[in-house]
């Protein structure tokens, strides 16, 4: 079962938990992805703290870069095995698996790696 990273109340680090979840198959304009590198930002800790606040309980993070596990029925540009990047909302970034919309993912070229792709989205 893959782990996520939720907060249910603002704060320091101490909020962060670690959570095995559930997650069922990507919706018809879903991908479900492996992450294998996620972008720490400043804004993270905004979210965090509640400087910009959430609705409560969230996932965290907004970017990252990892590999196509799953497709949706609608999913016309990425397939099963591809290398992609991401980073706009939903948040949930800190997760070793999660669904996103095909719209917010772009294929990573060869020759880049995952690290390189989430620190540069």
């Amino acid at each position: 079962m893959p782990k996520t990273v939720i907060i249910k109340k603002h704060g320091g680090l101490e909020v962060l938990d670690i959570q095995n979840v559930n997650l069922g198959p990507p919706s018809s304009n879903e991908i479900k992805i492996e992450n294998i590198a996620i972008g720490l930002n400043y804004i993270d800790t905004y979210h965090r703290s509640g400087l910009y606040p959430l609705n409560l309980p969230s996932g965290i993070g907004l970017e990252g870069a990892g590999i196509v596990k799953e497709v949706g029925s609608n999913v016309k540009s990425l397939s099963k095995g591809d290398n992609i990047a991401y980073a706009a909302p939903p948040l949930g970034s800190y997760a070793k698996e999660r669904n996103i919309p095909e719209s917010i993912a772009v294929k990573i070229p060869d020759g880049i790696s995952h690290k390189i792709a989430a620190c540069i989205m």
